[in-house]
């Protein structure tokens, strides 16, 4: 399948300045992609764009990975009303490291370049940056842009000359790249769609040369309507420290059915056969969930890898697959503690029921346990007893206690 198809296929055309996306099917382009450090990890948001490069990359394209340590120092302000904090240096150092390590395993093995705005800003001088670049930007261009008009209207909070500029420093990086690396090519996300077409026109006003854009359209929840990657706890992160790989499988895991075929075209390296096969499955038999199975299992490795994806998948089965609970190693065991109530070992069944909150005093407790209702390592009981070794109790489907 040629790059062009495959992108329409996925999902992945949006708007570009080329006439004609099968311009991708030609010669080798060196292209770029960049993220700014304002966290120290990406969300499934970036990963989308990211999950497009690597398919530009395996079309034989030359992929240069920017972290953005100076437009880090400013901040985006494109779809912010209000002006953003100022991050410290110290901060966005730290940032730098952590996005870094996360494009090394979402690209696999996989050929790149990282590079850093912050190279080639440290030591560059205003008067030339001015003379040199800035005297190529219309102020109708800049002023145009929507969120500055949204700031810098009646009711807007305004906006400072740093921000301001922030998309004439994202278009120097264009330049820098072209001028360095033969760079003709940027990536984006469809909400970065005004700060890169800067660069194309720096390119164009200062080299004489031709450069573009091409741009990948927000993934949408299909049930909901609203823009997909986050959950009621907020954003979902690549960082384990900010979203457990738990609750990062469980997000993929409960997909929705209108949704998730597009997702595994996005977010996985899976073919159109095994894809449509998927497809195929959701419409026969959808309690299955095979398909979001499927999704679960595939991101989940590409982002925390093999291992930690096997812990996941085992732990998941003993809460909801019936599997055994003993079976769990100490580091399943670890990441189980950390997504269900824990309690040290030596008080009875019905006092980790009340201390968990699931039920409302000694008689409830009882009443459930009578009831059929409580579990423990997946048995039944019909009487209260004291634990005194690691086990799972379980009230119901979908509450768990862990004693350990």
């Amino acid at each position: 399948m040629k790059l062009s198809d495959e992108l329409t296929w996925r999902g992945f055309v949006n708007q570009t300045t080329y006439k004609d996306i099968t311009a991708l099917d030609g010669e080798p382009i060196s292209f770029y992609i960049g993220v700014d450090p304002s966290a120290d990890s990406m969300t499934i948001g970036n990963l989308a764009s990211i999950m497009m490069v690597r398919h530009f990359i395996n079309h034989g394209h030359k992929a240069y990975l920017l972290v953005g340590g100076a437009t880090g120092l400013i901040g985006d302000p494109d779809g912010k009303s209000n002006e953003r904090n100022l991050k410290a240096i110290d901060e966005i150092n730290k940032n730098k490291v952590c996005i870094a390590a996360q494009y090394s395993q979402i690209m696999a093995g996989q050929e790149f370049k990282l590079v850093d705005n912050y190279d080639w800003f440290k030591d560059l001088n205003y008067l030339d940056f001015l003379r040199n670049i800035g005297k190529y930007v219309p102020m109708s261009q800049m002023l145009g842009r929507d969120f500055v008009q949204s700031r810098l209207g009646s009711d807007g909070s305004g906006i400072s000359y740093a921000e301001f500029s922030y998309s004439l420093i994202q278009g120097y990086d264009f330049v820098h790249l072209f001028r360095e690396y033969g760079v003709t090519l940027q990536l984006c996300g469809a909400d970065q769609w005004g700060n890169s077409v800067t660069g194309v026109d720096l390119i164009r006003r200062i080299e004489g040369k031709e450069a573009n854009v091409y741009s990948t359209p927000l993934v949408i929840n299909k049930t909901t309507g609203v823009k997909f990657g986050k959950s009621e706890d907020g954003a979902i992160w690549l960082d384990a420290n900010k979203t457990s790989v738990y609750s990062f499988y469980q997000f993929w895991l409960n997909a929705d059915d209108a949704g998730v075929i597009d997702y595994l075209k996005i977010y996985t390296l899976l073919d159109k056969t095994t894809i449509d096969d998927l497809s195929s499955q959701v419409q026969q038999n959808p309690g299955a969930r095979s398909a979001q199975k499927a999704l679960a299992h595939e991101v989940t490795m590409i982002v925390h890898g093999a291992e930690r994806t096997t812990n996941v998948e085992r732990v998941t089965s003993v809460l909801f697959g019936g599997a055994d609970f003993k079976s769990l190693n100490n580091e399943e065991l670890d990441m189980l503690s950390g997504e269900i109530p824990k309690f040290a070992t030596g008080k009875t069944v019905t006092e980790y029921l009340i201390e968990a909150g699931f039920a409302g005093g000694k008689g409830d407790a009882r009443r459930l346990i009578d009831s059929g209702a409580v579990t423990v390592d997946g048995q039944k009981i019909t009487e209260d007893s004291l634990i005194n070794q690691t086990c799972l109790i379980k009230k119901g489907k979908n509450n768990f206690i862990l004693v350990r």
